[in-house]
């Protein structure tokens, strides 16, 4: 049973969120807590699911991968197992960074990087396009990034 975020969690959330490498002492320090109580809420909020995972988030470019393209992908009617395979497969390829069912249109959204737009066109006509039941790609490539976080808003509703 999940209990309900205090003001303190909330802090906790949002300080791992900007900096998941906050040792406990610092963590505590920065949302104005002793040590021992705030590790047991951060043990807590991931026992409860709040906390998926912590992770390092890396820059692609300076891994060569300039290149950022979503694809909207058209999928024929799948079997259960095709699904199944279609999913294993999506989930094992490395350039694929995220990747949604949708309505619409199109049935997949992909996050897609790459080196270079070649790069790109070659991991669709070579890769997607051999997926279970894909029978259509269309592409979008974003020129610039004008924002790009992983952190969610933890003090509810969000004002636009």
């Amino acid at each position: 049973m999940t209990h309900e975020l205090t003001p303190l969690d909330i802090r906790i959330l949002e300080a791992i969120q900007n900096d998941a490498s906050l040792s406990t002492a610092e963590l505590a320090e920065k949302v104005g807590l002793s040590q021992s109580p705030c590790w047991r809420r951060l043990q807590k909020l991931k026992e409860e699911g709040y906390i998926v995972r912590q992770v390092a988030i890396l820059n692609r470019e300076r891994f060569g991968q300039e290149f950022v393209v979503f694809a909207f992908v058209k999928v024929a009617a799948l079997t259960s197992e095709q699904r199944k395979e279609f999913n294993r497969k999506v989930e094992n390829l490395p350039a694929i960074l995220e990747c949604y069912s949708v309505l619409g249109d199109y049935d997949i959204i992909i996050k897609v990087i790459a080196s270079s737009l070649r790069e790109y066109q070659d991991f669709i006509f070579d890769t997607v396009m051999r997926l279970p039941g894909v029978q259509d790609v269309r592409s979008t490539a974003a020129l610039s990034v004008l924002k790009n976080t992983t952190a969610i808003p933890v003090r509810g509703a969000v004002s636009l």
